[in-house]
C-alpha cells in the first residue's frame, strides 16, 4: 500500500528543523551519557594536540568549569588523559591524551562510522557520502566558528 506523500517543507522549516535533528543525532547514536561526554572530552583534547587546559575544553564543550572538570577528572582516573605542565606558566597545565585516550578515541570514531553506515544503508551511496562531506565541512567549519567566537561571524 502506497503512504501518502508527505508535504515538502519549505526552506524555513528545513532549516528550523536542523537543531532538533543534531540534538537527536547527539542523544541516539551514541553508546550512553557517559560515553559520549568522554568522546567529546577526548576529541576535544586530541584536536587540541596537548595545547588545552580545562578552562578550554569547558569553553570548547559550552559548559560550566566544573562540569568540564568533572568530566576531564573521569578521563585521567580512567588513564586516557593526563595533565602536562604548562612551560610557559608553571601554575597552569595542559591536557594530553596518553596512549589509551587515543584508542579510546580511535575506537569510538569506529562505533560511530558503523552506526553511520547502518543508519544510511538504504541511501544512495552517492547521498550517503555527499552527506558525509557536508557533515565533516559542517563539523569543521563549527570549530572555525566557535574559535573566532560566535559573534564574528
Amino acid at each position: 500500500m502506497k503512504s501518502p506523500e508527505q508535504p515538502v517543507p519549505t526552506d524555513d522549516a528545513l532549516l528550523d528543523n536542523v537543531g532538533p535533528a543534531l540534538s537527536r543525532l547527539r542523544r541516539q547514536v551514541g553508546s550512553g551519557r557517559g560515553d559520549l561526554t568522554r568522546n567529546i572530552v577526548l576529541n576535544v583534547v586530541g584536536d587540541a594536540a596537548g595545547r588545552i587546559t580545562v578552562g578550554g575544553v569547558a569553553d570548547t564543550m559550552g559548559v560550566a568549569q566544573p562540569v568540564a572538570s568533572r568530566a576531564i577528572a573521569a578521563c585521567i582516573a580512567e588513564g586516557l588523559l593526563r595533565r602536562v605542565a604548562s612551560q610557559k606558566d608553571g601554575r597552569s597545565s595542559r591536557l594530553e591524551l596518553t596512549d589509551e585516550g587515543e584508542s579510546a578515541r580511535r575506537a569510538y570514531a569506529r562505533e560511530q562510522r558503523l552506526a553511520f553506515e547502518e543508519i544510511t544503508a538504504h541511501w544512495d551511496s552517492a547521498d550517503r557520502l555527499q552527506f558525509a562531506r557536508f557533515l565533516t565541512r559542517y563539523g569543521q567549519d563549527a570549530s572555525a566558528w566557535t574559535t573566532r567566537g560566535k559573534s564574528e561571524g
